[in-house]
């Protein structure tokens, strides 16, 4: 018997970077070291990707590698066909291109964004096979399990001469995307945005590297959690209030996690007001697991926030942070480190509560972002919404959610254990006055559309806690049966199609137990709920707020 061979992917990866080689040396000096000229990109890729490769391009919430994405759709199908795409995001264009392109025909991610409708044409077309939509942790967990890449390509703030890598206040997935490919034998591209002799701080080390190209223009970075505060309603502002005084303020809750929103800004521009007049400041919301967001500013220049950890970095947020260092994680140069994978587990297993919005909610709480004709995938919601089965550390919110839990369910002679906080804040009518509340999630037929083995639930309902709306605030850890659930969910639904068909005589026992409560039953007076609570108005008074520190991006200024 033939003695085995143990280096098959090392020697695989010889191969690649000599073809890359011989290839971008017939041009002329394109590849100096570690540097590529970007008009060689093309024929780089070409050369170190192999038909039926596991592709991942760094799509990330924010940061994007536009320049690789762009460079990956324009190679030929007929020499690079057949690429399993591994990416948290698919917030491009070019994203899809390289399906549509005849370039990639497998699919498995996170989130969809902007592209959430197209991929489902392609999908239901039979154009891209979806493997799975994940959560970020889950994707990141396979990247070192049975989805390592054999190409990463991503994206860096800078680069030198070596090849380290300097991200900046976006790492975001970088870490995580560039260990697992350099670690099993895989080839690693990197653009920057400049290709610099001495990094600020080396992120990401040459050893794992490959080549990086510097880009024609930055990469694109996308404003994601800024949310001005001109747009936020009256509504928005007494769903606030609720949640400040219903939730943080009975639970105790000093360390979460604030999903997208206005409704979470609203909160967040509430604290040093609404909740300062409540005698809460030192009591809730220390410690957050946050991009840093610019309405959380004021709370943190009136001594509410303790630490913030973040997902991403936020555009015109640098200086700010620079200047706040006790507050965010910052490097010796001043910049922020932020880091997807390490974010998402601080908000599963170190948080006490998340708050976050959603498109649908059903009779049984579960809720979902995926609707009709567009897959919109989960991002990280399913993380931070998820009871952490495997937590072991106590604190009072988990060890009180806890407790209402056994006495929802009887049994409290049961071996106790705490429960996070998972709250969906929705009003009950969205967008052009469709329901929030819906008898059957839309997730069902979408499942069947796309051939998928489970409907794209975002977060479950029995990992649901509590559902606030302008109606009130459902506690579902107290519901004590399946029917005491579903009459909870339509108790909230106000005038929506699932709320008129309540059982009011339960909805009021419901009402009495403490399972659904008005805001008048929280001592919530609607009639104060003015835009007058705001801490900051505007994305002008934001600015002020920060001793000018925050520099808004273009389409954020009015003045």
């Amino acid at each position: 018997m033939d003695p085995r061979t143990w280096n098959t992917r090392a020697a695989n990866r010889e191969r690649r970077l000599a073809r890359a080689a011989e290839r971008l040396g017939s041009l002329g000096p394109k590849l100096q070291g570690r540097c590529v000229a970007a008009e060689a990109i093309g024929e780089l890729l070409a050369s170190v990707i192999e038909p039926g490769d596991r592709v991942c391009l760094e799509g990330n919430n924010q940061k994007q590698a536009d320049f690789l994405a762009r460079a990956l759709a324009a190679l030929d199908p007929a020499e690079v066909h057949g690429l399993h795409m591994v990416q948290s995001v698919l917030a491009l264009p070019e994203h899809l291109d390289v399906f549509e392109n005849g370039i990639a025909s497998k699919l498995d991610f996170s989130f969809s964004g902007p592209q959430g409708a197209r991929l489902a044409r392609l999908a239901a077309g039979g154009r891209i096979a979806i493997g799975a939509i994940h959560t970020y942790l889950e994707l990141f967990a396979r990247y070192f399990v049975d989805l390592t890449p054999n190409v990463a390509l991503v994206c860096a703030q800078a680069a030198d001469r070596q090849g380290n890598l300097y991200t900046g206040g976006n790492t975001e997935d970088t870490p995580a995307i560039v260990e697992a490919t350099a670690f099993r034998s895989g080839i690693v591209v990197a653009q920057a945005n400049e290709i610099v002799d001495v990094l600020p701080r080396v992120d990401i080390p040459a050893g794992w590297v490959d080549f990086v190209v510097q880009s024609p223009k930055p990469h694109f970075v996308e404003p994601l959690f800024t949310r001005d505060p001109a747009q936020i309603s009256e509504i928005q502002v007494l769903m606030a209030m609720m949640a400040i005084k219903g939730l943080y303020a009975e639970y105790g809750v000093q360390r979460l996690n604030h999903g997208i929103g206005f409704d979470t800004a609203a909160i967040e521009l509430l604290l040093p007001t609404y909740g300062e007049s409540l005698g809460l400041k030192g009591r809730i919301c220390r410690h957050w697991a946050l991009n840093p967001h610019p309405a959380l500013i004021p709370a943190i220049e009136a001594g509410w926030v303790e630490s913030v950890h973040s997902f991403g970095s936020e555009v015109g947020m640098e200086a700010y942070v620079r200047a706040r260092p006790d507050v965010f994680f910052t490097g010796r140069d001043g910049s922020m480190r932020s880091n997807r994978a390490f974010c998402q587990a601080a908000g599963h297993y170190a948080c006490d509560l998340f708050i976050g919005s959603t498109l649908q909610i059903d009779l049984a709480g579960n809720s979902s972002t995926a609707t009709l004709g567009r897959i919109a995938g989960f991002g990280g919601a399913p993380n931070m919404g998820a009871d952490a089965r495997g937590r072991r550390h106590a604190s009072d919110t988990w060890l009180k959610a806890g407790r209402e839990r056994r006495e929802g369910l009887r049994g409290a002679a049961a071996t106790p254990r705490g429960h996070k906080l998972v709250v969906q804040v929705v009003e009950t009518f969205r967008e052009h006055m469709q329901s929030a509340f819906v008898e059957r999630l839309d997730a069902w037929p979408l499942a069947e559309q796309a051939g998928m083995a489970l409907p794209p639930i975002m977060i479950y309902g029995d990992d649901v806690t509590h559902i606030l709306t302008e109606e009130g605030i459902a506690n579902l850890l107290l519901v004590r049966n399946d029917e005491e659930r579903e009459q909870a969910v339509r108790g909230v639904a106000g005038y929506t199609a699932v709320g008129l068909a309540r059982d009011h005589r339960m909805v009021e026992n419901l009402r009495d137990r403490g399972v659904i409560r008005r805001p008048e039953d929280i001592g919530v007076d609607p009639r104060l709920a003015t835009r007058n609570l705001l801490a900051a108005r505007s994305m002008r008074e934001l600015v002020q707020a920060s001793g000018g520190l925050y520099a808004p991006p273009a389409r954020f200024r009015n003045w």
